[in-house]
């Protein structure tokens, strides 16, 4: 079968491997969407610390079941489109005690600490599928992403009371603005690029904010009637950002952070205390947050192709890191199709 590495900084080749054979308690998932998330990005690119290449980079996946193991539930059947939980969890760290498994601290998520998707088949634990008979194959993976920021709105704990600033609006911001406008926030998308912007405000944010051509301080003291965001999602990893949502946020507001800065950040740490702020990081998703996008996607509301930048087929993963590099912030998601 057809499988795509990373072997080193800014290369990328498609190899042949043997198809997996699958355990009793497994399921063999025949790929056809892959997505390249940031984190691809940046092992393309040499910056992703996580990564020991050569590696198979993906963790967004669309599939169709292709055979199942004897101990898999019969529910389970093969030609059901699927998606892939494609994080571990030990089950013993604090974290997993305490029922947050998607921050577990050994975990080893697929294109990352360990081979991802990028293959024509993968072996997977039945119970990291995920099924439905109305999404998509190809809008399969998308799930995995929207439920990043999903998650971050749950940690941020949004009702319909808040302003919510999500700072950043690629695919995981984009996942935020949805989850915070179903629970009735009123959000506020901010990015530096004026067509993601326009996809914001059909995805459900109230306003919009180009950081780049506006005041941000002076358009969030406008909007808020002078308090701030009660909320702010952090979706970008820049120092600049990660300062914005500290100065930006509400007095008793809640932070939260997905995006993992590459430099170090320098803080005025008053604010912390005056503000008497909760800031909250937010890590991968949960099986409830899987659920929830595929809920949203059910409704069929979802603008997905406008989500979807370009698909490639796998002989040309190369050409398509090296054009989402040099154009990193016009770009939703790129998809691999096998």
């Amino acid at each position: 079968m057809k499988s795509i590495q990373i072997i080193e900084e800014g290369k990328v080749l498609v190899i042949e491997r043997e198809i997996p054979i699958i355990k009793e308690d497994e399921v063999l998932v025949k790929v056809k969407y892959v997505g390249f998330c940031g984190s691809d990005l940046n092992t393309f690119l040499g910056k992703n610390p996580m990564v020991k290449l050569p590696v198979t980079p993906g963790h967004e996946i669309g599939g169709i079941i292709e055979e199942v193991g004897s101990d898999v539930p019969n529910h389970f059947k093969a030609g059901m489109a699927c998606t892939v939980n494609p994080y571990t969890s030990c089950g013993e760290c604090s974290s997993c005690r305490n029922g947050s498994v998607n921050a577990c601290e050994f975990n080893r998520t697929m294109g990352v600490q360990r081979d991802g998707a990028m293959a024509e088949y993968i072996a997977i634990p039945y119970n990291k599928l995920l099924t439905d008979d109305i999404i998509s194959v190809r809008d399969f993976a998308l799930v995995e992403p929207m439920s990043v920021g999903f998650h971050a709105v749950s940690r941020a704990e949004v009702t319909d009371l808040d302003f919510v600033m999500v700072l950043g609006c690629g695919m995981i911001g984009v996942g935020a603005i949805v989850r915070a406008a179903l629970r009735g926030a009123k959000v506020i998308a901010v990015d530096i690029d004026d067509k993601k912007l326009v996809l914001a405000k059909k995805l459900g944010a109230s306003f919009t904010i180009n950081s780049r051509t506006n005041d941000l301080h002076e358009e969030i003291l406008k909007i808020t009637g002078g308090f701030g965001a009660d909320v702010v999602i952090e979706a970008v990893g820049s120092p600049l950002t990660y300062v914005a949502a500290i100065n930006e946020v509400a007095f008793s507001g809640r932070v939260v952070y997905i995006g993992y800065a590459k430099n170090e950040v320098s803080f005025q740490t008053k604010l912390f205390v005056q503000k008497e702020l909760d800031i909250r990081g937010s890590r991968n998703a949960l099986p409830s947050d899987f659920k929830a996008v595929m809920e949203y996607m059910k409704r069929q509301r979802c603008p997905v192709d406008e989500l979807i930048s370009a698909i490639y087929p796998p002989e040309k993963a190369q050409e398509a890191l090296v054009s989402w590099a040099a154009n990193p912030g016009e770009i939703f998601r790129i998809l691999i199709e096998f």
